[in-house]
């Protein structure tokens, strides 16, 4: 039990469960006391245990982000469609509009009701992309694209620099400002705009171009041993399962299209699909050095996170209107017992996982 505690960094796989748990559970509602709550938990559970690694500092440019989300969303209500409801707050000036423009409204009665409905909308948003900012804060996207399956590398490879594009912006951004206040610069606002973003622009282009040579020398992106009829069958494969499964999903959400071409088409492009992965996946040669497991830590954390999306899924199927309070007319929101308890389930991690490792060498495996 005492090893149980010792600080280790989880597998980053278990961290991204959690984070889309929450995530999911965000995009069942529009109640402000649930994304809240949501977004308390995401915060407590960031802050106890998030490591001292320079991608855990990128997650305030996440709630920047979520706020300023929020903020031109109830601009776009007030410019555009402000006058929905009847509890008028104030009115501005309204610019007519020709005639090809009807239904489009610019300014005039501004409501409680549309700016409510923008803020409802905003935050559901803002709250989503947190999540996503708070996986980026624990997981460690380098170990997360060791745990990538042969099958999906580059595309895994692909999504973990998209991702980690905030984390390694944040990175820069500290060191030019430790840069300046070592050489004893004191300027702030605008004028310290342009004196940083400058360095950091060529802080990144710096990185990609070390970036791209490393991968070069690595041999990333060569065709490996595989001959050109093998890549071309591979690629068959790939896109014919690709056009199987779009099609079986149209005959599934779709009633009227004849029944062989639901769910039979679509488990035959997931398994063609399948096959042209592990096809591919056969020119990815990776060694193993120090895998990541999955212990009881990393089931805990992905079980908190997907009880709080299975919670809210249930209790939008159950009793929705809690989950999505009515505007018209005006009340105020609602809170059930069980939603409520499944968004508090996803912060057990803050106290049941084993502390991070601080240590940057073992952070940066």
């Amino acid at each position: 039990m005492t090893a149980y505690w010792l600080p280790r960094n989880l597998h980053p796989a278990a961290w991204w469960l959690w984070a889309l748990g929450l995530a999911t559970a965000a995009s069942r509602t529009t109640n402000p006391m649930l994304l809240a709550l949501i977004l308390a938990v995401v915060v407590y559970v960031v802050i106890n245990r998030r490591s001292d690694a320079p991608w855990a500092l990128a997650f305030r440019l996440y709630l920047l982000l979520g706020a300023f989300i929020i903020v031109m969303r109830l601009v776009y209500r007030i410019i555009f469609g402000g006058g929905e409801g009847d509890t008028i707050l104030f009115t501005l000036p309204e610019i007519p509009l020709p005639a090809w423009a009807a239904g489009i409204q610019l300014f005039g009665q501004v409501t409680v009701e549309s700016l409510l409905g923008g803020a409802y909308d905003g935050l559901r948003l803002a709250t989503m992309l947190i999540c996503v900012g708070a996986a980026n804060a624990l997981a460690n996207p380098k170990r997360l694209l060791k745990s990538v399956p042969s099958a999906l590398y580059e595309a895994g490879s692909a999504v973990v620099v998209a991702i980690s594009v905030f984390p390694q912006l944040a990175e820069s951004v500290v060191r030019v400002g430790r840069a300046r206040s070592l050489r004893g610069s004191t300027e702030k606002g605008i004028r310290a705009f342009r004196a940083i973003a400058i360095p950091v622009l060529e802080d990144a282009l710096d990185r990609s171009l070390r970036l791209a040579a490393a991968m070069d020398s690595r041999g990333y992106g060569r065709a490996g041993t595989l001959t050109g009829r093998a890549r071309a069958f591979t690629g068959a494969l790939l896109v014919a399962g690709l056009v199987g499964i779009c099609v079986g999903v149209y005959g599934v959400l779709d009633g009227t299209t004849p029944r062989y071409l639901a769910g039979p088409m679509l488990a035959a492009g997931v398994a063609v699909a399948a096959a042209g992965m592990i096809s591919a996946g056969r020119r990815v040669q990776r060694s193993t050095y120090r895998p990541d497991l999955w212990r009881l830590a990393e089931l805990i954390a992905a079980a908190c996170g997907i009880a709080a999306a299975v919670a809210l899924y249930r209790s939008s199927s159950v009793d929705p209107t809690n989950l999505n309070p009515s505007l018209r007319p005006l009340t105020w929101p609602q809170v059930d017992l069980i939603p409520a308890v499944g968004v508090l389930l996803a912060v057990l991690p803050a106290w049941l996982v084993p502390p991070p490792a601080n240590d940057l060498e073992e952070a940066e495996r």
